[in-house]
């Protein structure tokens, strides 16, 4: 065997295992850089959704996981309040790759809370309710309408609010 075919043998084995690293460890918890790769895995225990959602909160500390079904298959993290019907979320307006594909093709998909994964729809919220939505998930995450998660970011009243229902 010559070189040249031992480095594309080598290549195409560094390049697999990368890709394998990827789908297992991804996505990383924040908001910037490497943070906001999504992974393809959601995992979590399938579960019937519960009556009363608001018996989830106070959200744990830690965000929860989010798929929506078609291609592609990434997960990705979002900060979440619960309410008694369904569970709130919300993103940066910065055309988010998930919040355009609720919109283009639906919001059928699972998110995932602690090992319980449950079978959702994604609904994007206008008007007065995004606001008192908005003002349940800034509640939640400890910060006020008019706070920013970041330098430079959007203030929270400002965020594209999507509500999540059992489908």
């Amino acid at each position: 065997m010559d070189n040249k075919k031992k480095i594309s043998i080598l290549v195409g084995v560094v390049l697999l295992f990368g890709l394998v690293g990827w789908i297992f460890t991804a996505p990383y918890l924040g908001n910037v850089g490497l943070a906001r790769t999504p992974g393809v895995i959601i995992g979590g225990t399938p579960t019937a959704t519960p009556d009363d959602f608001s018996s989830l909160t106070p959200a744990p500390p830690f965000p929860l996981l989010m798929k929506l079904s078609g291609f592609p298959p990434f997960v990705n993290y979002l900060s979440w309040a619960a309410s008694e019907d369904g569970i709130i979320t919300a993103t940066h307006p910065d055309g988010a790759l998930w919040a355009q594909r609720v919109r283009d093709r639906g919001g059928e998909g699972w998110l995932r809370i602690g090992d319980a994964t449950y079978e959702m729809e994604a609904i994007e919220v206008f008007g007065d309710e995004r606001i008192e939505m908005m003002q349940s998930w800034a509640d939640a995450v400890g910060l006020t309408l008019d706070d920013s998660l970041y330098e430079g970011a959007a203030p929270l009243r400002e965020f594209e609010v999507f509500f999540w229902q059992p489908r």
